[in-house]
């Protein structure tokens, strides 16, 4: 069964947009329920009713998130759920509400790294795990024409942000962050009060950026995404470490006391690398995705480790790490999975994982990260009208093929639609620079040779 609005973290657009709307929002949660009922997940409510039960959702800080919550909780409410809002939180601290509270679902109204204008939704199970492909065709397939709004109560549960809190606080010992000046990166989105309030309860000096959240301005130039200026602050203000999340808080980026950008895949691999010195690395097995940079196999393999690929998203990352009983897992982005703290990608936990491994050592993060060596890699993105099958693009799927010939095993190249965004995604890495710069510029152009499915302006 194929999904027609589902990408690969949710449903996701421009508000105002034929997907991201009230209407369309309304009827998504009615299928959700409508989902729960099919699927035999029914409970009976504290009055004993027969109903969908209850139904958790947190939102970012973007101005359209109350406007889609409130469509949400109708939506649901028609279905016979009962809906309760967490407020402003990020997503892993919803993933970590369903799974404590006995919530049949959870729903959380946020576009992640997207700009401030696009918006979107996306579902957790009763296990706190993103569905499954399986999962959201099904509840594609109870979409409905249209739904009644009317509105019912909508609860409340406004613990759940101080118990994520209080679970990230003891991931190390009290005041372990004493004389640390830190610099944080909240994006202006839902972890402006959760990251910061835990670093500085650790004893963390924090000087925050992108913490004044104010409707339209998350990830505008700061956050995950965008992390020039946390480089700029952290050697302004001799930190010891830079910490940057994206809109909803399920992706981390770091930046190292010299200024030096760490992506996922050298937060992985300084975690991963640092377990298996320890013994710690269950299953000695780390499981990344095709986007990741090959120096991840090359490095891991050195430690006496092994690496497990999947697809691009976070979660196929995750179901693969429960196959096969792994702990940690990630991508690229910064989605940094360890699954015996949070079911799902959480970037403040990430952020404390390696701080954790920077005070057993004593070592600065300049010198941990050492252990990977990349690749020569490039990456990038182009803005497409239609994603039209790549295999139908004469230039492009040729060019792809001859590329990789000439590689053979001393690189590759992965070309991919993004999943959350109207995009074409491009990743070369090889031996050397020049030739990987050479390559790039050959797929452009057969990106560009193939006539309309380059996005003009």
């Amino acid at each position: 069964m194929s999904r027609k609005y589902f990408g690969t973290d949710g449903v996701r657009g421009a508000y105002g947009g034929p997907l991201i709307n009230e209407a369309f929002a309304a009827r998504l949660a009615f299928a959700a329920a409508s989902w729960l009922k099919e699927a035999g997940k029914l409970c009976v409510s504290a009055g004993g009713d027969p109903g969908v039960g209850r139904i958790l959702i947190g939102r970012d800080t973007r101005g359209s998130g109350t406007l889609l919550e409130a469509a949400v909780a109708r939506g649901l409410h028609a279905a016979g759920a009962e809906a309760v809002s967490l407020g402003v939180v990020p997503t892993p601290a919803v993933a970590r509400a369903v799974r404590t509270s006995g919530a049949r679902l959870g729903v959380v109204v946020t576009a992640s790294h997207n700009p401030a204008g696009d918006n979107g939704i996306k579902f957790f199970g009763p296990d706190g795990m993103k569905l499954t492909d399986e999962d959201e065709a099904k509840i594609e397939s109870h979409l409905p024409e249209d739904v009644a709004l009317t509105m019912g109560p909508m609860g409340k549960l406004p613990l759940a942000a101080e118990e994520y809190i209080s679970v990230a606080l003891a991931l190390l010992p009290h005041n372990a962050l004493a004389e640390w000046r830190l610099v944080l990166d909240t994006a202006n989105g839902a972890t402006c009060a959760t990251s910061p309030a835990v670093l500085r309860r650790l004893g963390a000096r924090v000087v925050g950026i992108g913490d004044s959240p104010d409707g339209a301005n998350i990830n505008a130039n700061v956050g995950s995404e965008h992390p020039e200026l946390l480089a700029t602050r952290v050697r302004a203000e001799g930190a010891r470490l830079g910490i940057a999340h994206d809109g909803d808080g399920d992706r981390c980026v770091l930046c190292d006391e010299l200024g030096g950008v760490l992506d996922g895949d050298e937060i992985l691999t300084v975690l991963a690398a640092h377990a298996l010195t320890q013994r710690r690395l269950t299953k000695n097995l780390l499981v990344i995705t095709q986007q990741s940079n090959l120096g991840v196999d090359a490095a891991i393999r050195a430690a006496g480790g092994q690496v497990v690929r999947t697809k691009v998203g976070d979660r196929y990352v995750i179901e693969r790490m429960r196959a096969d009983g792994a702990t940690l897992g990630g991508e690229s982005s910064g989605h940094i999975i360890c699954s015996e703290i949070s079911p799902t990608g959480d970037g403040l936990v990430a952020a404390l994982k390696v701080i954790e491994v920077m005070l057993a050592t004593g070592k600065p993060l300049s010198e941990l990260r050492r252990v990977l060596v990349k690749f020569p890699q490039l990456t990038a993105a182009v803005g497409v009208r239609e994603k039209t099958p790549i295999e139908s693009l004469p230039r492009l799927s040729g060019e792809i093929r001859a590329i990789e010939r000439e590689l053979g095993v001393t690189g590759r190249v992965l070309v991919r639609y993004s999943g959350t965004e109207s995009k074409l995604r491009l990743l070369v890495e090889g031996p050397a620079m020049p030739v990987v710069e050479g390559a790039m510029a050959r797929l452009k152009a057969a990106v560009a040779g193939d006539g309309l499915l380059v996005a003009h302006g």
